[in-house]
Protein backbone atom coordinates (compact mmCIF):
# COMPACT_ATOMS: atom_id res chain seq x y z
CA UNK A 1 0.00 0.00 0.00
CA UNK A 2 0.83 3.51 -0.83
CA UNK A 3 2.08 5.04 2.45
CA UNK A 4 2.52 8.77 1.17
CA UNK A 5 -1.20 9.27 1.52
CA UNK A 6 -0.98 8.64 5.19
CA UNK A 7 -2.35 12.09 6.89
CA UNK A 8 -2.56 13.37 9.95
CA UNK A 9 -5.03 11.09 11.33
CA UNK A 10 -2.88 8.43 11.60
CA UNK A 11 -2.32 5.82 14.45
CA UNK A 12 1.22 4.51 14.90
CA UNK A 13 1.89 1.22 16.83
CA UNK A 14 4.76 0.99 18.25
CA UNK A 15 6.20 -2.44 18.98
CA UNK A 16 4.78 -5.16 16.58
CA UNK A 17 5.23 -8.49 19.60
CA UNK A 18 2.02 -10.15 20.84
CA UNK A 19 0.48 -6.92 21.86
CA UNK A 20 0.99 -4.67 19.15
CA UNK A 21 0.67 -6.42 16.24
CA UNK A 22 -3.19 -7.87 17.49
CA UNK A 23 -4.09 -3.98 18.38
CA UNK A 24 -2.73 -2.83 15.08
CA UNK A 25 -4.84 -5.07 12.84
CA UNK A 26 -7.61 -3.95 15.07
CA UNK A 27 -7.04 -0.31 13.97
CA UNK A 28 -6.00 -0.98 10.31
CA UNK A 29 -9.47 -2.14 9.49
CA UNK A 30 -11.09 1.60 10.53
CA UNK A 31 -8.00 3.76 10.36
CA UNK A 32 -5.00 4.60 8.45
CA UNK A 33 -2.18 2.76 10.28
CA UNK A 34 1.44 2.42 10.60
CA UNK A 35 2.54 -1.01 12.51
CA UNK A 36 6.15 0.12 13.78
CA UNK A 37 9.28 -2.07 15.39
CA UNK A 38 12.80 -1.86 15.10
CA UNK A 39 13.27 -5.39 14.19
CA UNK A 40 13.61 -5.48 10.35
CA UNK A 41 13.40 -9.11 10.11
CA UNK A 42 9.71 -9.07 12.32
CA UNK A 43 8.92 -5.93 9.53
CA UNK A 44 10.00 -8.48 6.58
CA UNK A 45 7.94 -11.05 7.56
CA UNK A 46 4.43 -9.05 8.51
CA UNK A 47 5.12 -7.98 4.81
CA UNK A 48 4.94 -11.22 3.49
CA UNK A 49 1.91 -11.88 6.16
CA UNK A 50 4.25 -14.33 8.33
CA UNK A 51 3.61 -13.74 11.81
CA UNK A 52 5.93 -16.10 14.59
CA UNK A 53 3.92 -15.11 17.51
CA UNK A 54 0.70 -17.38 15.62
CA UNK A 55 -1.08 -14.66 17.22
CA UNK A 56 -3.04 -13.63 13.68
CA UNK A 57 -3.06 -15.23 10.22
CA UNK A 58 -1.61 -14.33 6.64
CA UNK A 59 -5.41 -13.89 5.59
CA UNK A 60 -5.76 -11.45 8.89
CA UNK A 61 -3.20 -9.44 7.75
CA UNK A 62 -3.90 -8.68 4.60
CA UNK A 63 -7.38 -7.83 5.00
CA UNK A 64 -6.20 -4.99 7.09
CA UNK A 65 -5.96 -2.63 4.27
CA UNK A 66 -5.32 0.29 5.98
CA UNK A 67 -2.31 -0.95 7.68
CA UNK A 68 1.04 -0.38 6.52
CA UNK A 69 4.49 -1.86 7.95
CA UNK A 70 7.72 0.05 8.65
CA UNK A 71 10.51 -0.14 10.80
CA UNK A 72 11.88 3.44 9.58
CA UNK A 73 11.29 6.25 12.34
CA UNK A 74 10.96 8.98 9.88
CA UNK A 75 7.86 7.37 8.31
CA UNK A 76 5.81 8.14 11.71
CA UNK A 77 6.50 11.70 11.66
CA UNK A 78 2.99 12.55 10.21
CA UNK A 79 0.74 10.47 13.08
CA UNK A 80 -1.20 12.24 15.25
CA UNK A 81 -1.81 9.32 17.96
CA UNK A 82 1.08 7.12 19.25
CA UNK A 83 0.18 3.66 20.63
CA UNK A 84 3.61 2.02 22.39
CA UNK A 85 3.30 -1.56 23.09
CA UNK A 86 6.72 -2.59 23.69
CA UNK A 87 8.14 -5.21 26.67
CA UNK A 88 8.84 -4.44 30.38
CA UNK A 89 10.64 -6.97 31.29
CA UNK A 90 12.82 -7.31 35.12
CA UNK A 91 15.68 -7.88 35.16
CA UNK A 92 18.68 -10.44 36.86
CA UNK A 93 18.01 -8.55 40.47
CA UNK A 94 13.62 -8.86 39.56
CA UNK A 95 14.04 -5.02 39.19
CA UNK A 96 11.50 -3.40 36.36
CA UNK A 97 13.73 -3.15 33.32
CA UNK A 98 12.24 0.07 31.68
CA UNK A 99 15.14 0.05 28.54
CA UNK A 100 12.57 -0.28 25.99
CA UNK A 101 9.78 1.73 27.17
CA UNK A 102 12.50 5.20 27.67
CA UNK A 103 13.78 4.20 24.26
CA UNK A 104 10.48 4.03 22.20
CA UNK A 105 9.41 7.67 24.63
CA UNK A 106 12.67 8.67 23.06
CA UNK A 107 11.87 7.64 19.78
CA UNK A 108 8.52 9.02 19.85
CA UNK A 109 9.42 12.69 21.92
CA UNK A 110 11.80 13.41 18.76
CA UNK A 111 9.02 13.40 16.36
CA UNK A 112 6.14 14.56 18.41
CA UNK A 113 4.36 17.62 17.63
CA UNK A 114 1.85 19.89 19.38
CA UNK A 115 -1.35 18.05 19.80
CA UNK A 116 -0.36 14.39 19.48
CA UNK A 117 -1.60 11.59 22.05
CA UNK A 118 0.89 9.09 22.98
CA UNK A 119 -1.13 5.69 24.89
CA UNK A 120 0.71 3.33 26.42
CA UNK A 121 -0.06 -0.13 27.12
CA UNK A 122 3.25 -1.78 28.59
CA UNK A 123 2.44 -2.89 31.70
CA UNK A 124 4.49 -0.59 34.82
CA UNK A 125 3.66 0.26 38.11
CA UNK A 126 1.32 3.33 38.97
CA UNK A 127 3.35 6.41 38.50
CA UNK A 128 5.15 5.22 35.67
CA UNK A 129 3.61 6.56 32.63
CA UNK A 130 3.39 10.18 34.33
CA UNK A 131 6.71 9.87 36.33
CA UNK A 132 9.14 7.89 33.69
CA UNK A 133 8.08 8.54 30.27
CA UNK A 134 6.77 11.72 30.10
CA UNK A 135 9.40 13.79 31.19
CA UNK A 136 11.61 11.64 28.38
CA UNK A 137 9.08 12.97 26.03
CA UNK A 138 9.17 16.65 26.98
CA UNK A 139 12.91 16.29 26.47
CA UNK A 140 13.46 14.84 23.20
CA UNK A 141 10.46 16.74 21.78
CA UNK A 142 10.79 20.37 24.14
CA UNK A 143 6.93 20.08 24.37
CA UNK A 144 5.17 20.66 27.15
CA UNK A 145 3.10 17.96 28.53
CA UNK A 146 -0.85 18.86 28.81
CA UNK A 147 -0.42 21.86 27.22
CA UNK A 148 1.55 20.63 23.73
CA UNK A 149 0.92 17.11 23.93
CA UNK A 150 -1.22 14.73 25.73
CA UNK A 151 -1.04 11.15 27.15
CA UNK A 152 -3.15 7.78 27.76
CA UNK A 153 -2.74 4.22 29.30
CA UNK A 154 -4.76 1.66 28.15
CA UNK A 155 -3.23 -1.88 29.69
CA UNK A 156 -3.12 -4.69 27.19
CA UNK A 157 -4.62 -8.20 28.42
CA UNK A 158 -3.92 -9.98 25.53
CA UNK A 159 -3.83 -13.75 26.16
CA UNK A 160 -0.90 -15.58 23.85
CA UNK A 161 -2.49 -18.86 22.83
CA UNK A 162 -6.08 -18.02 23.57
CA UNK A 163 -8.03 -18.10 20.22
CA UNK A 164 -11.58 -17.36 22.40
CA UNK A 165 -10.80 -14.47 24.39
CA UNK A 166 -9.23 -11.93 21.82
CA UNK A 167 -8.20 -8.53 21.47
CA UNK A 168 -11.57 -7.06 20.72
CA UNK A 169 -13.76 -9.69 23.26
CA UNK A 170 -12.10 -8.49 26.42
CA UNK A 171 -13.09 -4.97 28.25
CA UNK A 172 -10.72 -2.75 28.24
CA UNK A 173 -9.68 -0.14 30.63
CA UNK A 174 -8.97 3.51 29.47
CA UNK A 175 -7.69 6.55 31.00
CA UNK A 176 -5.98 10.24 29.68
CA UNK A 177 -4.09 12.67 31.18
CA UNK A 178 -6.48 15.02 30.83
CA UNK A 179 -10.65 14.56 31.33
CA UNK A 180 -11.04 15.52 27.33
CA UNK A 181 -8.35 13.35 26.33
CA UNK A 182 -9.36 10.75 28.61
CA UNK A 183 -13.05 10.64 26.33
CA UNK A 184 -10.62 10.54 23.13
CA UNK A 185 -8.74 7.57 24.29
CA UNK A 186 -12.05 5.64 25.72
CA UNK A 187 -13.79 6.56 22.08
CA UNK A 188 -10.89 5.32 19.79
CA UNK A 189 -10.57 2.25 21.79
CA UNK A 190 -14.40 1.84 21.99
CA UNK A 191 -14.88 2.30 18.26
CA UNK A 192 -12.41 -1.55 17.80
CA UNK A 193 -13.49 -3.52 21.20
CA UNK A 194 -16.67 -5.04 20.80
CA UNK A 195 -16.62 -6.27 24.91
CA UNK A 196 -16.92 -2.22 25.45
CA UNK A 197 -14.55 -0.48 27.60
CA UNK A 198 -14.00 1.02 31.39
CA UNK A 199 -12.82 3.96 31.67
CA UNK A 200 -10.77 4.96 34.85
CA UNK A 201 -10.31 7.91 36.63
CA UNK A 202 -6.72 9.04 36.02
CA UNK A 203 -3.95 7.32 34.54
CA UNK A 204 -2.22 5.92 38.00
CA UNK A 205 -5.47 4.07 38.39
CA UNK A 206 -5.30 2.26 35.14
CA UNK A 207 -1.70 1.42 35.81
CA UNK A 208 -2.59 -0.33 39.27
CA UNK A 209 -5.17 -2.14 38.01
CA UNK A 210 -3.16 -3.73 35.47
CA UNK A 211 -0.31 -4.52 38.20
CA UNK A 212 -3.25 -5.89 40.41
CA UNK A 213 -4.89 -8.40 37.72
CA UNK A 214 -1.78 -10.30 36.87
CA UNK A 215 -0.11 -9.93 40.93
CA UNK A 216 -3.86 -11.98 41.94
CA UNK A 217 -3.62 -14.46 39.45
CA UNK A 218 -0.32 -15.15 40.79
CA UNK A 219 -0.94 -15.39 44.52
CA UNK A 220 -3.87 -17.48 43.97
CA UNK A 221 -1.34 -19.88 41.78
CA UNK A 222 1.36 -19.53 44.83
CA UNK A 223 -1.06 -20.51 47.53
CA UNK A 224 -1.93 -23.96 45.35
CA UNK A 225 1.80 -24.43 44.68
CA UNK A 226 2.85 -24.32 48.31
CA UNK A 227 0.07 -26.76 48.65
CA UNK A 228 1.19 -29.01 46.70
CA UNK A 229 5.11 -28.72 47.96
CA UNK A 230 2.87 -29.66 51.43
CA UNK A 231 1.08 -32.35 50.03
CA UNK A 232 4.21 -33.96 48.23
CA UNK A 233 5.66 -34.57 52.04
CA UNK A 234 2.44 -36.45 52.80
CA UNK A 235 2.58 -38.65 50.18
CA UNK A 236 -1.32 -37.42 48.93
CA UNK A 237 -2.13 -36.00 44.91
CA UNK A 238 -2.47 -32.68 45.12
CA UNK A 239 -5.11 -33.03 42.10
CA UNK A 240 -7.05 -35.38 44.21
CA UNK A 241 -7.07 -32.91 47.03
CA UNK A 242 -8.08 -29.80 44.63
CA UNK A 243 -10.84 -31.96 42.97
CA UNK A 244 -12.46 -32.94 46.56
CA UNK A 245 -12.14 -29.29 47.76
CA UNK A 246 -13.86 -28.20 44.30
CA UNK A 247 -17.28 -29.21 44.97
CA UNK A 248 -17.75 -26.66 47.51
CA UNK A 249 -19.16 -23.75 45.28
CA UNK A 250 -17.01 -21.18 46.09
CA UNK A 251 -14.26 -22.85 46.16
CA UNK A 252 -11.60 -21.07 43.34
CA UNK A 253 -10.25 -23.43 40.87
CA UNK A 254 -6.39 -22.48 40.58
CA UNK A 255 -3.69 -25.10 39.44
CA UNK A 256 -0.44 -25.67 40.43
CA UNK A 257 2.49 -25.20 38.01
CA UNK A 258 5.20 -23.19 36.67
CA UNK A 259 4.48 -19.59 36.54
CA UNK A 260 6.45 -18.23 33.30
CA UNK A 261 5.45 -15.67 30.79
CA UNK A 262 5.35 -11.59 30.61
CA UNK A 263 2.95 -11.07 32.76
CA UNK A 264 1.99 -13.07 35.74
CA UNK A 265 5.45 -13.74 36.47
CA UNK A 266 7.01 -10.84 36.24
CA UNK A 267 4.28 -7.70 36.93
CA UNK A 268 4.05 -8.52 40.40
CA UNK A 269 7.67 -7.29 41.15
CA UNK A 270 6.55 -3.91 39.57
CA UNK A 271 3.70 -3.39 41.68
CA UNK A 272 5.98 -4.58 44.69
CA UNK A 273 9.27 -1.98 43.46
CA UNK A 274 6.48 0.72 43.40
CA UNK A 275 5.66 -0.22 46.96
CA UNK A 276 8.93 -0.67 48.13
CA UNK A 277 10.16 3.27 47.06
CA UNK A 278 7.11 4.35 49.11
CA UNK A 279 8.22 2.96 52.46
CA UNK A 280 6.16 -0.21 52.15
CA UNK A 281 7.55 -3.80 51.95
CA UNK A 282 4.91 -5.90 50.30
CA UNK A 283 4.71 -9.32 51.93
CA UNK A 284 2.00 -10.98 50.37
CA UNK A 285 2.90 -10.66 47.07
CA UNK A 286 6.68 -11.09 47.40
CA UNK A 287 5.85 -14.47 49.22
CA UNK A 288 3.80 -15.72 46.20
CA UNK A 289 6.66 -14.95 43.79
CA UNK A 290 8.99 -16.69 46.26
CA UNK A 291 7.00 -19.94 46.21
CA UNK A 292 6.40 -19.81 42.75
CA UNK A 293 10.07 -19.05 41.97
CA UNK A 294 10.97 -22.14 43.46
CA UNK A 295 8.67 -25.02 41.79
CA UNK A 296 11.09 -25.26 38.80
CA UNK A 297 13.85 -26.68 41.44
CA UNK A 298 11.12 -28.72 43.11
CA UNK A 299 10.15 -30.09 40.13
CA UNK A 300 13.65 -30.77 39.14
CA UNK A 301 14.14 -32.02 42.27
CA UNK A 302 11.17 -34.75 42.17
CA UNK A 303 12.57 -36.27 38.83
CA UNK A 304 15.95 -36.39 40.61
CA UNK A 305 14.08 -38.42 43.14
CA UNK A 306 12.03 -40.60 41.02
CA UNK A 307 14.91 -41.81 39.15
CA UNK A 308 16.79 -42.85 42.56
CA UNK A 309 14.01 -44.64 43.43
CA UNK A 310 13.71 -46.52 40.47
CA UNK A 311 17.95 -47.27 40.93
CA UNK A 312 18.40 -45.61 37.51
CA UNK A 313 22.14 -44.02 37.74
CA UNK A 314 22.08 -39.97 37.29
CA UNK A 315 24.88 -40.02 35.13
CA UNK A 316 23.02 -42.18 32.58
CA UNK A 317 19.93 -41.25 32.63
CA UNK A 318 17.85 -39.64 29.65
CA UNK A 319 15.75 -37.43 30.26
CA UNK A 320 12.88 -35.91 28.12
CA UNK A 321 11.61 -32.36 28.39
CA UNK A 322 8.03 -31.71 26.84
CA UNK A 323 8.09 -28.07 26.24
CA UNK A 324 9.50 -25.16 26.85
CA UNK A 325 7.48 -22.41 25.83
CA UNK A 326 6.07 -20.71 28.81
CA UNK A 327 2.26 -21.76 28.00
CA UNK A 328 0.15 -24.35 25.99
CA UNK A 329 -0.29 -23.77 22.30
CA UNK A 330 2.13 -20.65 21.54
CA UNK A 331 5.53 -19.47 20.73
CA UNK A 332 6.67 -17.49 23.26
CA UNK A 333 9.16 -18.29 25.15
CA UNK A 334 9.83 -15.38 27.29
CA UNK A 335 10.88 -16.33 31.12
CA UNK A 336 9.54 -19.96 30.74
CA UNK A 337 10.40 -22.31 33.78
CA UNK A 338 11.19 -25.02 31.59
CA UNK A 339 14.68 -23.68 30.70
CA UNK A 340 15.60 -23.65 34.43
CA UNK A 341 14.43 -27.29 34.85
CA UNK A 342 16.87 -27.91 32.04
CA UNK A 343 19.91 -26.52 33.41
CA UNK A 344 18.95 -27.84 36.44
CA UNK A 345 18.78 -31.44 35.56
CA UNK A 346 22.05 -31.19 33.43
CA UNK A 347 23.82 -29.72 35.98
CA UNK A 348 22.99 -33.06 38.46
CA UNK A 349 24.81 -34.76 34.85
CA UNK A 350 21.85 -36.04 33.48
CA UNK A 351 20.98 -36.31 29.49
CA UNK A 352 17.91 -33.59 28.61
CA UNK A 353 15.90 -33.49 25.85
CA UNK A 354 13.76 -30.63 24.75
CA UNK A 355 10.96 -31.11 22.20
CA UNK A 356 8.45 -28.32 21.34
CA UNK A 357 6.59 -28.78 18.11
CA UNK A 358 5.57 -24.41 19.09
CA UNK A 359 9.01 -23.18 20.25
CA UNK A 360 10.81 -21.65 17.45
CA UNK A 361 14.04 -23.46 17.39
CA UNK A 362 16.28 -20.75 16.35
CA UNK A 363 15.25 -18.51 19.29
CA UNK A 364 15.70 -20.85 21.75
CA UNK A 365 19.39 -21.70 20.71
CA UNK A 366 20.19 -17.69 21.11
CA UNK A 367 18.67 -16.96 23.92
CA UNK A 368 19.49 -20.66 26.14
CA UNK A 369 21.89 -22.00 24.08
CA UNK A 370 19.73 -25.49 23.94
CA UNK A 371 18.81 -27.17 20.26
CA UNK A 372 15.43 -28.37 20.67
CA UNK A 373 15.36 -32.40 19.28
CA UNK A 374 13.29 -32.73 16.11
CA UNK A 375 12.47 -36.75 16.69
CA UNK A 376 11.65 -38.78 20.27
CA UNK A 377 13.51 -41.66 21.07
CA UNK A 378 12.88 -43.20 24.39
CA UNK A 379 13.74 -41.89 27.71
CA UNK A 380 14.79 -42.98 31.22
CA UNK A 381 12.50 -39.90 32.33
CA UNK A 382 9.86 -37.79 31.03
CA UNK A 383 8.76 -34.68 32.22
CA UNK A 384 5.48 -32.84 30.58
CA UNK A 385 5.99 -29.47 31.75
CA UNK A 386 3.64 -27.57 29.05
CA UNK A 387 0.11 -28.51 28.05
CA UNK A 388 0.41 -28.04 24.49
CA UNK A 389 -3.13 -30.17 22.83
CA UNK A 390 0.07 -32.13 20.74
CA UNK A 391 1.23 -33.66 23.79
CA UNK A 392 -2.03 -35.32 24.31
CA UNK A 393 -1.90 -37.56 22.03
CA UNK A 394 1.66 -39.16 22.09
CA UNK A 395 2.32 -42.53 22.57
CA UNK A 396 4.02 -42.42 25.82
CA UNK A 397 4.61 -46.34 26.46
CA UNK A 398 7.04 -45.76 22.85
CA UNK A 399 8.78 -43.37 24.42
CA UNK A 400 9.75 -45.45 27.65
CA UNK A 401 13.21 -46.61 27.35
CA UNK A 402 12.28 -49.76 30.02
CA UNK A 403 8.82 -50.23 32.13
CA UNK A 404 10.61 -48.10 35.01
CA UNK A 405 10.63 -45.26 33.20
CA UNK A 406 9.37 -42.13 35.00
CA UNK A 407 6.78 -39.95 33.86
CA UNK A 408 5.88 -36.55 35.85
CA UNK A 409 3.08 -34.54 34.49
CA UNK A 410 3.31 -30.81 35.94
CA UNK A 411 0.27 -29.73 34.08
CA UNK A 412 -1.84 -33.22 34.98
CA UNK A 413 -3.45 -33.06 31.92
CA UNK A 414 -2.37 -36.75 31.00
CA UNK A 415 -4.22 -40.11 31.93
CA UNK A 416 -3.12 -40.79 35.68
CA UNK A 417 -3.18 -44.63 34.70
CA UNK A 418 0.36 -43.70 32.36
CA UNK A 419 1.97 -41.23 34.73
CA UNK A 420 4.10 -41.73 37.46
CA UNK A 421 3.57 -38.55 39.84
CA UNK A 422 2.46 -35.39 38.49
CA UNK A 423 2.50 -31.51 40.43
Amino acid sequence: MDHSSYTLDTIAVVGLGYVGLPLALAFGHQYKVIGFDIDARRIEALQQGVDKTLQTTPEEIQTANQLYFTNQLSELKNCTVYIITVPTPVDALKQPDLKFLLKASEMIGSILKKGDLVIYESTVYPGCTEEDCVPVLEKASQLKFNQDFYCGYSPERINPGDKINTLTKIIKVTSGSTPAMADKVDALYASIITAGTHKAPSIKVAEAAKSIENAQRDINISFVNELALIFDRMGIDTQDVLAAAATKWNFLPFQPGLVGGHCIGVDPYYLAHKASSLGYHPQVILSGRHVNDQMSAFVTGKVIQLLTANKVALKAAKVLLLGVTFKENCPDIRNSKAFEIYHLLSAEGLEVFAFDPFANAAEVVEKHQIHLITQLATYDAIVLTVAHDFFKSLDYLKLKASPNTIIYDTKAILDKSIITARL
